[in-house]
């Protein structure tokens, strides 16, 4: 009896080990056929943006500077105002300008009464012709006597040249203001310039292909957010910089709400067409000290990692400039499930497959 029960506990046992060791093979095998999805990179035309760093300019931005010496007696404008053309802003203390108006027309009065009693004795002949001439002479002089002393007090009201808005004042009220002493800035924000550096190779391209993706570009503002009016690039600098290699260009933003302001910054987003651009998920690279890789799937299914570089980044793909061919075998998927040299089972889907899945502008 005790023999018996020994022999069913035995017979257990084994079972138990068989099914143990049955569950772990069936496990082991389950898991060297996972299979990893496998793709290459898609070659086609496409689109990319790219940004570059901008300076934003008013379309006219002067400095507004005093064209007499005097006391500033008045200010009929505020910092931050906007202005018409004409509209007067300083006004310098005009008493000497006025009384040096007033002798002047006193003068030119006088020399006119003498000119035409010239006149009268020449027509008489009683005085020569060169006599009239000489009178004739010092009246035209004492007129521009007039129309000098008239510019002078004209230039004590410092008047807007053109609409714009105020920037903050460098003279206060009662000061003593000197020829040429600058007053405040006016900046006219109806248009704004905005200007950006080119490299060389992309200034090529850009000549190269030019159309209308490229002549139109977006302005992206210092708080990340695009500005609501599209730009056009409408002229390039004659010089390329030599210590940078970089040509400016300069693209025009209509401003109708006022809200962009001379001296901003942004980066200027232009659409820049390839030719036969080769098309990565970004999903399927990786990143080691700041430099990308990627999993490159050799003919016996064993992987090697491989760095590459991009040319221009999209949501959600990656366009290369080196490091891959078309005909590459690339891991789409379970890149931390795997290590270097070691091989898997792939299954291989298209590229243009896995890029329209993706939902993705690559077109």
């Amino acid at each position: 009896m005790i023999l018996a029960k020994r022999i069913l506990v035995f017979l257990s046992l084994c079972f138990l080990l068989g099914n143990v060791g049955c569950s772990s093979k069936a496990e082991e095998k389950k898991e060297e056929e996972v299979q990893y999805l496998v793709t290459s990179p898609l070659q086609k035309d496409t689109l990319a943006t790219k940004d570059y760093v901008c300076q934003v300019h008013a379309i006219q931005h002067i400095e507004v500077r005093a064209l007499e010496k005097g006391y500033l007696q008045k200010i009929f404008v505020d910092e931050g105002q906007i202005v018409k053309k004409g509209q007067l802003m300083f006004q310098i203390m005009p008493t000497m300008y006025n009384a040096e108006l007033q002798k002047s027309q006193a003068e030119a009065n006088y020399v006119d009464i003498e000119y035409r009693n010239t006149k009268q004795l020449a027509d008489s002949n009683i005085v020569s012709k060169n006599e009239l001439a000489l009178a004739k002479a010092k009246a035209n002089k004492a007129n521009a006597e007039v129309s000098l002393a008239r510019a002078h007090l004209q230039f004590t009201q410092i008047r807007a040249p053109f609409s714009g808005i105020m920037d903050h004042f460098q003279v206060r009220l009662g000061s003593l203001v000197e020829e040429g002493n600058l007053m405040t800035t006016l900046s006219d924000n109806s248009k704004m310039w905005v200007y950006f550096n080119v490299p060389e190779a992309e200034y090529l391209d850009y000549k190269t292909h030019h159309d209308d993706n490229m002549k139109h570009v977006k302005l992206v503002m210092a708080n990340n957010e695009l500005f609501d009016q599209p730009g056009e690039v409408q002229t390039i600098e004659a010089d390329f910089n030599n210590e940078t290699g970089n040509i400016a260009f300069r693209a025009t933003f209509p401003n109708p709400k006022g809200l962009l302001r001379h001296g901003e910054t942004g980066s200027i987003r232009m659409t820049i067409p390839l030719k036969n651009a080769l098309i990565i998920p970004q999903k399927a690279t990786y990143e080691v000290l700041e430099k990308k890789y990627v999993y490159i799937v050799d003919k016996d299914d064993v992987i090697r990692s491989r760095e590459i570089k991009v040319a221009a980044e999209m949501p959600h793909i990656f366009v290369i400039q080196s490091g891959l061919k078309k005909t590459d075998r690339i891991l789409l998927e379970g890149l931390r499930q795997v290590k270097e040299n070691e091989k898997i089972h792939a299954k291989f889907m298209q590229p243009a497959g896995v890029i329209s899945n993706l939902g993705l502008y690559a077109e």
